[in-house]
């Protein structure tokens, strides 16, 4: 059943890679759906639908990052692309910039602090270990190496991880292992001591495997394809509420609009005005924002977002979150500690004497407020 699954795929991507990177020759094109499978053929055999549906996502995705941005261009182009996008991260840009006005290195600019970022994630991160040696086992092409790399490590850094991308988390363990400056002094009887093995590789060039980081990659896997599933879940059900509460119409401008299509291009779809489409997203907001996120699915929606009530305090910040609770009245207060503790609606609403759509309408108005704050 596994060699069916894996070579339907693969006939399936050669197809679409003959037609979409024609210009590329035919080892070439074998090369990049050899890629795309991966390594661990036998995983194939345990995925469930809804997994393997992530998995082909995942493909796509990889595929589009290496054709926009590497594909058919020389490496140093390649590389320049790379830097730019990944140099595009606001949160990133934000975090090295504040760093970089309070350190000692205010000669470096983000670039700098980015390129010895990545380069310290290729000699020290597993996951990238893993796909050099894995890429190396696709092509002995020396310029398409390079830009698999370099697709490789897009799609890395910008996964997911607590609300963040990845990058910007790495970023903080570049500066917990820097030597003494910035806002990161750490005296030095108090830095780790990482012991690792070391290997040589084709170009004997030194690696250093790292037993943490490869845990801390195997589950930050775990979380990003979790991440995936739970993201396909709210939008089936978002669809389905929508179809059901809104109109059938509703249903397919969600499917367009999470395909990046414009107002514009939404109208022409579903065959309706401009004003029409503009009115159908104003009661598709209303529908998603204050009933289908609040009400209906609120725990599911959170828990894709990282701003679960029991989990992650709405998704703000320890001082947000204190500042927060400070802020509401002893009525409202209560409700979020009674939520937060696991208790039930309707046990909160016959613990304080009122309606059942007392208790929903204060968490929806300490939920928006919170959502403004993390928006501020």
């Amino acid at each position: 059943m596994t060699e069916i699954i894996i070579d339907r795929i693969a006939i399936q991507w050669a197809a679409r890679i003959a037609t979409e990177g024609a210009e590329q020759n035919a080892t070439t094109q074998a090369s990049i759906v050899n890629w795309l499978l991966g390594e661990d053929r036998h995983r194939w055999e345990t995925l469930d639908l809804a997994h393997l549906k992530i998995a082909e996502q995942a493909m796509d995705y990889r595929w589009r990052i290496l054709r926009q941005r590497y594909l058919g261009l020389p490496p140093e182009r390649a590389y320049k692309n790379l830097m730019q996008r990944l140099g595009g991260l606001a949160v990133l840009r934000d975090k090295i910039r504040a760093w970089l006005t309070l350190s000692n290195d205010r000669q470096r600019n983000v670039l700098d602090v980015l390129q010895e970022v990545i380069q310290e994630m290729l000699q020290g991160d597993k996951y990238i270990q893993q796909q050099i040696v894995w890429i190396g086992q696709c092509t002995k092409n020396p310029r398409l190496r390079d830009i698999l790399l370099f697709a490789s490590i897009e799609e890395y850094c910008l996964r997911p991880i607590r609300n963040r991308p990845l990058l910007a988390h790495r970023f903080v363990n570049y500066l917990c292992r820097s030597q003494k400056g910035g806002v990161t002094n750490i005296p030095q009887g108090d830095i780790i001591k990482l012991i690792s093995d070391e290997i040589i590789d084709d170009s004997d060039a030194t690696l250093s495997l790292l037993d943490k980081q490869a845990q801390e990659n195997y589950h930050q896997q775990q979380e990003w394809e979790e991440i995936q599933v739970i993201r396909d879940r709210v939008k089936d059900t978002l669809r389905n509420y929508l179809i059901e509460q809104v109109s059938p119409e509703a249903g397919q401008w969600l499917d367009l609009y999470l395909q990046g299509k414009p107002p514009a291009s939404i109208a022409i779809a579903l065959k309706m005005e401009i004003g029409q489409v503009y009115r159908l997203r104003e009661k598709i907001d209303y529908h998603t924002l204050k009933v289908f996120a609040i009400k209906a699915e609120s725990e599911l929606v959170s828990k894709w977002l990282y701003t679960s009530l029991t989990e992650h305090n709405l998704g703000l910040t320890p001082s947000q979150w204190e500042s927060f609770c400070d802020s509401l009245d002893p009525s409202k207060l209560e409700i979020l500690m009674a939520l937060k503790s696991g208790s039930s609606v309707e046990s909160i609403a016959k613990s304080l004497q009122i309606k059942t759509n007392q208790v929903t309408g204060a968490w929806g108005h300490i939920y928006l407020a919170a959502q403004k704050i993390r928006g501020g």
